[in-house]
């Protein structure tokens, strides 16, 4: 069962219980979740009633129904002021509307089903499908002569293939001696500016013309993390694979998403 947001509203308790009533799954993994991270500055309600009520009603209703739950929460749970990577246990210290909504989350579906859940923390995705800063790139290299991209936020390009991969390597663990916080991010750091460079290399065109620029040229409701970086230790101690290193990943998905853009 994969419902779509128009079949289950999980901001609604009653239809989450039905939902998972009726299908009885083994597994839940969440992926819903309110993502415009400006908006939240002003709309920071809303955000809590989809990022953190939300996964209160599936985590109570794993419960009643004896199913695990993989929740997928975000880098912007931290403050992003570190300058090596994450590891699961670092305090939490959200400076976003949005941060707090997700951190929220994460404290709702452990606290409600402490012994059968995870936490996967994920963060710079982007996938084949929906918007993303490879397909952004994509777009403006076909439109802009050069181009501006934030070279002073640093963290991990993550292609959402590869944690949906990860998440599946998790599940078998899941509530038979793993619980708790995980990390899912590509292997290996990067600013905004690296990827940026590495598109427009696959498509042909002369990274020259993208431009190193400080983060104070794209203002902000929310301010973004200066590192974002997460650390993979408790993968490691499972024994899990990590994720792929990013270079990689994007060479491949590169033509993916090239195909699937508006021409």
């Amino acid at each position: 069962m994969t419902p779509s947001r128009s079949a289950l509203d999980i901001t609604q308790q009653q239809a989450v219980e039905g939902a998972l009533a009726d299908h009885r799954p083994d597994l839940v993994v969440n992926c819903a979740a309110y993502t415009a991270v400006d908006d939240a500055e002003t709309d920071e309600e809303r955000a809590r009633r989809i990022n953190g009520d939300g996964p209160r009603h599936l985590a109570r209703a794993c419960a009643t129904h004896g199913a695990r739950l993989v929740h997928v929460s975000t880098d912007y749970v931290f403050a992003g002021d570190a300058c090596t990577p994450y590891p699961e246990d670092h305090a939490t210290a959200p400076r976003t509307a949005y941060g707090r909504t997700k951190l929220a989350g994460e404290r709702a579906a452990a606290q409600e089903l402490p012994t059968s859940s995870a936490i996967v923390r994920t963060a710079w995705l982007y996938g084949v499908h929906g918007r993303s800063f490879v397909r952004t790139m994509i777009d403006l290299e076909s439109r802009r002569a050069t181009l501006d991209v934030v070279d002073d936020q640093r963290g991990q390009p993550t292609w959402s293939a590869a944690v949906a991969a990860r998440l599946a390597d998790l599940g078998p663990h899941l509530g038979r001696g793993a619980n708790g916080v995980f990390h899912a991010t590509g292997s290996g750091e990067a600013s905004w500016y690296e990827p940026a460079r590495e598109v427009f290399t696959g498509l042909g065109a002369e990274p020259d013309r993208v431009r190193p620029v400080g983060s104070e040229a794209f203002p902000r409701s929310a301010p973004r993390p200066a590192y974002s970086a997460l650390a993979h230790g408790r993968r490691q101690e499972l024994g899990l694979p990590p994720l792929r290193d990013r270079r990689s990943a994007l060479h491949e998905a590169l033509p993916l998403i090239r195909k699937e853009s508006p021409s």
